[in-house]
């Protein structure tokens, strides 16, 4: 071993920090009585060093640290840490953990597999497995950021796409340079823009075990893998398996590249991060580094020790511990302070609001944190605002004002009025505009409400009318993952059709749903690929199948290149008209007709709404200029999910200006939607027949 000179060093900032004289590390750790630290080569698995800190010298309250001098500029680390035995510890002095404060791991340049399963394809993982060959990197690095500034989108104006990094770009037909990276997806810019998105948000980017997935697809024998990431195992390390740079541990400044490229055209990054649960799993899963360094502050345990899990991956992390919230805050100020994201998606959120024991909290300290926190002041935080243990706060999650949520009543109740379920039509009008019922007493706008038809968790636009049932089996658990409840409709056959009118019905369909999304007030979110049509062949939980069930075809764009077409085009129309994008919500006439109303609902006849329990029509207007932002056109809105063919009287325009039709999802392309004031004139007072499962718009003259 080679020999350095140490000091006693300070006790803060957690991690490995540059300073003058050397390399500054501080671990975390409460009830350890005994630390060593171990250097390694960075190329070779070669220790260069194994220091015990001393406990009276190295140490400051429950934090350890020590100072060495005469590193070289990269090298690998991790530390040995032993303890008392029995109740809720596992200390073992024979693991090498990972520091939790890691912004980089080693030995990840690549997606492999590196536990291989047993004859019945399960895997052997006991309690004592040994840890990961991965070890925290430390690199002497600097990186230009040049101007780049955050665009600040405004978040009622934001149209946020969900996309996996490496599913993104990883098929054949991307036609990028270095596929499944960051660097990729920076190819891709141009097609982003040309869509019209204003920002994207990644899945999970941050270190995890793809390999932690125990399943072989009984239909291949191919063995599956984590594809999604939802298993964190370092919170601030970019994966380096999505670097085309990982063999020159060039992860960091890769991710910074593509930032940095994002803001150049004007789009944001949003993270989708995991806080809720680790990739240590239960009593069966690897150590990496929490369970190791002080199991009971970093994870909730029953009386009896064991994990008790509210996220339904085997453990739940104790978020609300002043440590651990700490150490969340310190992770999310490093990738925006440090790596200049604009908004963070957090996964399962309501975990958050979880104390100790699993209790919810009305006033989480740690959502508080994160609310009032000054770097992250200019962040969107977005909230998942549920968790597997049962706890559902779309609407209510905590500090409310700061944060806007995944709506999935949205979710369902739009599909569950296009897929003909009768009643559904005041669901649809409340969705429509933004959702008041949930966030107006909260005091917060349309804006809080993130609207999605569709996201990775659950089926594709195009599966969602294909499909009256998941078809999960090649994730080898018997088709029992996944929800059950899709509110789907195959249109009359599951699965792939060669009926002409079933596959124009999916179509019409898919516009209707896309179309809804876009006319919505709040925030919409779409998912990779819906835009042309991707299919997941009906699986509607794809988190293990790293292959061409969750890659996105690009060929699609030119097999469904009419239905992109209607996507950009209605992305377009949206960003087109503040009137689609209210930054408050809709005002009805006064109790003496006293003000004039934002938004007048009709029916097949014009001021007659139904929203009887059989309902299954929806029309209404939108007063272009009664809203606070620049004034705009007005707009007529008719949905008919009835088998048959409606016709609708046109009321007039609210401010008596001459309609035309922008949309029609009846019709086929290129007369399904049109350009501004292209459409034909359509005349008040007409019949105009809505036909059967289809949606029309009509704008009027400026």
């Amino acid at each position: 071993m080679a020999s350095f000179k140490t000091a006693r060093g300070k006790c803060l900032p957690l991690g490995a920090t540059l300073a003058a004289d050397g390399v500054n590390f501080v671990l975390l750790c409460r009830h350890g009585t005994s630390v060593r630290l171990v250097l390694e080569d960075l190329e070779r698995d070669e220790v260069l060093a194994e220091i015990a800190l001393d406990p009276r010298k190295h140490r400051t309250g429950d934090h350890w640290h020590i100072l060495v001098s005469g590193l070289p500029a990269a090298f690998r680390y991790g530390w040995r840490v032993d303890g008392p035995k029995g109740s809720a510890h596992r200390f073992n002095p024979e693991w090498i953990l990972l520091d939790p404060s890691s912004t980089a791991l080693s030995n990840g340049d690549k997606v492999t597999l590196r536990v291989p399963p047993k004859a019945d394809g399960t895997r052997s993982v006991p309690a004592t497995f040994p840890t990961t060959t991965r070890r925290s990197l430390f690199l002497r690095r600097s990186f230009d950021w040049r101007e780049d500034a955050p665009p600040l989108t405004p978040l009622e104006d934001s149209l946020i796409y969900e996309l996996h990094v490496r599913g993104f770009t990883c098929h054949p037909s991307s036609l990028v340079a270095k596929k499944g990276t960051f660097a990729g997806l920076i190819d891709k810019i141009p097609y982003l823009k040309q869509l019209g998105v204003t920002a994207v948000e990644l899945l999970p980017v941050h270190e995890f075990d793809e390999d932690d997935c125990p399943f072989t697809n009984p239909l291949t024998g191919e063995k599956l893998r984590n594809f999604w990431g939802y298993n964190s195992i370092a919170f601030a390390a970019p994966k380096a398996a999505y670097a085309a740079s990982a063999r020159e541990h060039g992860q960091l400044n890769e991710f910074r590249d593509m930032v940095r490229a994002f803001h150049e055209a004007g789009l944001e990054v949003i993270l989708d991060v995991v806080f809720n649960h680790t990739g240590e799993g239960d009593d069966r899963g690897r150590t990496y580094s929490f369970r190791g360094l002080d199991n009971e502050l970093y994870y909730m345990l029953g009386p009896d020790g064991n994990y008790l899990n509210f996220s339904g991956c085997g453990n739940t992390v104790n978020c609300n511990h002043p440590v651990v919230r700490e150490q969340i805050l310190s992770c999310l100020r490093f990738w925006v302070a440090e790596m200049h994201i604009d908004g963070l998606r957090f996964d399962l959120a309501s975990i958050l609001g979880r104390d100790p024991h699993g209790n919810v909290l009305v006033e989480p300290p740690v959502v508080e944190m994160i609310s009032e926190d000054g770097v992250l002041a200019d962040t969107k935080l977005i909230a998942e605002p549920w968790d597997a243990g049962g706890l559902y706060q779309v609407g209510l999650f905590p500090f409310g004002r700061r944060w806007s949520e995944w709506n999935g009543r949205y979710r369902d109740e739009v599909r569950r009025f296009w897929r003909g379920d009768p009643g559904f039509a005041g669901a649809l009008a409340t969705r429509l505009c933004g959702s008041a019922d949930l966030y107006e007493n909260s005091g917060r706008n349309p804006m809080h409400s993130v609207n999605f038809i569709t996201c990775h968790d659950g089926f594709t636009l195009w599966d969602l009318v294909s499909y009256n049932q998941k078809h999960n089996l090649a994730n080898a658990e018997s088709n029992r993952d996944g929800l059950d409840e899709n509110f789907s409709w195959n249109c009359g056959a599951e699965g792939p059709s060669t009926d002409p009118e079933i596959n124009r019905l999916r179509n019409r369909q898919a516009r209707n749903l896309f179309a809804t999304l876009m006319l919505s007030q709040g925030v919409p979110m779409l998912m990779a690929g819906d835009e042309f049509l991707r299919t997941q062949e009906g699986n509607n939980n794809a988190w293990c199948q790293d292959n061409a069930v969750s890659w996105v075809d690009w060929t699609l764009t030119q097999g469904h290149s009419d239905f992109l077409r209607f996507a950009a085009m209605m992305i377009a129309l949206r960003k087109r008209h503040p009137a689609l994008r209210r930054r408050e919500f809709f005002r009805g006439a006064g109790p003496q007709g006293d003000l004039v109303p934002d938004i007048i609902w009709h029916g097949t006849e014009p001021y007659a709404p139904d929203f009887s329990h059989l309902s299954r029509t929806l029309a209404f207007c939108l007063d272009g200029t009664q809203t606070s932002r620049e004034p705009d056109r007005d707009f007529y809105i008719a949905c008919n999910s009835w088998k048959e063919t409606l016709p609708f009287r046109i009321p007039p325009s609210p401010t008596r200006r001459r309609w035309r039709r922008a949309i029609d999802t009846f019709l086929l392309s290129p007369l399904d939607i049109v350009g501004l004031d292209e459409g034909p004139f359509v005349t008040v007072d007409s019949s105009y027949p809505v036909t059967a499962h289809s949606l029309v718009v009509l704008i009027s003259e400026e």
